[in-house]
Order: C-alpha cells, then sequence, then structure tokens
C-alpha cells in the first residue's frame, strides 16, 4: 500500500502537467512548500485513522504557505511542530506573496478547524492518532487581481480533467488510511466524497469554517461540534 507521501508525489506530478485557460495564477504547495508537506503527512498521516476530514483546495495564508491543509501558520509551527524551508511558485502574484511560516496573515479557516481540535488535544499527536485532514485539489487558484478562485469556478474542461486526478488520488489515500468515516468540511468537499460512491466507509459533512460562508461567521464552533455529534464522530473533541 502506497503511503500518503508518495501518493502526494503522484499528485503533484500529475497536476503539475494541467493548464487552466483563464487563471493567471496557479500556486502548487506541494512543490515549493514540500519540506513542509511532507513532513506533516510523515509525522501524522501513517496508519490507520478513524476519520479523514477533507477540505477543498488551498488559501492563499494557509496551505498556500505552509503546504498543510487548513495550514494557519501559528497552528502548524507550534501545535504541530512543524517546520521546513519553503521557496516560492512559478509565478506569483504580488499581491499574494509566498513566506512559508513567517506569513502574518491569518488564514481564518485554518484558525477555526485546528482551534477547534486543538482546544480538544493539546498534543497534536492525540487528535492525529484519530483522524488526519486532506485537502481534495492541492492547487491554489487566484484571478487577475489575486482574489482566490475555488475550483467549483474553473472552465469546465479544465476542472474535469483536475477533479479525474483528484478523485483517483482520494481513492487512494482513503485506502491507505482506512477509515472508518470521511467527512467533507464543506459542500463541495462532501460532494466529491459522495461522487465516489465509497463502499464500507460512512460519509458525512461538517460546515466549511471560510469566513466568506456567512453562516461560518455565526458560532462556526457550535455549528461543527453539532455536526460531529450527528454523524458520531465527537469523540475527536475529547
Amino acid at each position: 500500500m502506497a503511503s500518503l507521501v508518495t501518493l502526494a508525489k503522484e499528485l503533484r506530478s500529475a497536476t503539475s502537467a494541467l493548464t487552466f485557460p483563464g487563471v493567471p495564477f496557479v500556486y502548487a504547495p506541494l512543490d515549493y512548500a514540500w519540506s513542509i508537506a511532507s513532513d506533516y503527512l510523515k509525522t501524522y498521516g501513517s496508519g490507520q485513522k478513524r476519520v479523514l476530514l477533507l477540505g477543498m483546495n488551498p488559501g492563499p495564508f494557509g496551505m498556500g504557505q505552509t503546504g498543510v491543509p487548513f495550514g494557519e501558520v501559528s497552528f502548524v509551527r507550534d501545535w504541530m511542530k512543524l517546520d521546513g524551508k519553503v521557496t516560492q511558485p512559478r509565478i506569483a502574484h504580488p499581491k499574494r506573496p509566498i513566506t512559508g511560516l513567517s506569513c502574518t496573515r491569518s488564514e481564518v479557516s485554518g484558525k477555526r478547524l485546528w482551534g477547534l481540535f486543538s482546544s480538544a488535544h493539546p498534543k497534536a499527536s492525540t487528535f492525529f492518532d484519530q483522524a488526519f485532514v486532506l485537502n481534495y485539489c492541492p492547487l491554489l487558484f487566484l484571478g487577475p487581481t489575486g482574489a482566490n478562485l475555488t475550483p467549483d469556478k474553473l472552465p469546465k474542461p479544465a476542472r474535469a480533467k483536475l477533479e479525474k486526478i483528484c478523485d483517483e488520488h482520494l481513492r487512494e489515500a482513503i485506502s491507505a488510511l482506512h477509515p472508518e468515516l470521511v467527512l467533507g468540511v464543506g459542500g463541495y468537499a462532501a460532494s466529491k466524497i459522495e461522487s465516489l460512491e465509497l463502499d464500507n466507509v460512512r460519509t458525512g459533512t461538517v460546515p466549511h469554517p471560510s469566513p466568506a460562508s456567512p453562516s461560518a461567521n455565526k458560532d462556526w464552533n457550535g455549528q461543527a461540534k453539532r455536526a460531529l455529534k450527528e454523524v458520531g464522530a465527537s469523540f475527536l473533541l475529547s
């Protein structure tokens, strides 16, 4: 069975060959932030997990900086205790520089997600003994102004090629981790999980913590806790 590190390398290679017409900036943190990303996968991604949580794709101040899903710098550095060299994307938007663990901008989605789990698990290893977090798509897309473009906004032909690759990676990651439960963080990730029609795996969703979602700005912690309880994953909070 391939490790998550091997699978991530294959995902990186496959997605590097894609083109995205009309999208001027495509960042690949599994390339320029591989030092930290691989450390995350090696340190916390081995063995069977009871729960796999799946996000959509990197944000400019989270995984875009650190290579870790929802990778708010303070949690990657201080809670996960990860470190490593970060280089630069092939072409960077001047408003979205990559500074790695020196980034001073907060990734709100990551601050909320990892804040929820770290409050229950002061040591990151006790959370990751039971669960793991991946992103469905490894690429960050930016428009001409530096605005974040989510995968569902990509041109359909390019999106179809990307999703075929990401679907295969997700299947293989699930096989490697053998989770009892796979949860989409937000509707897009949940829809991609459901489209795989997995056997012998329970699926569900938790609300996305992005501040772009008005509902997430109204007690996201409470919403997430209720959602985890409904799918039988409240053990992640104790």
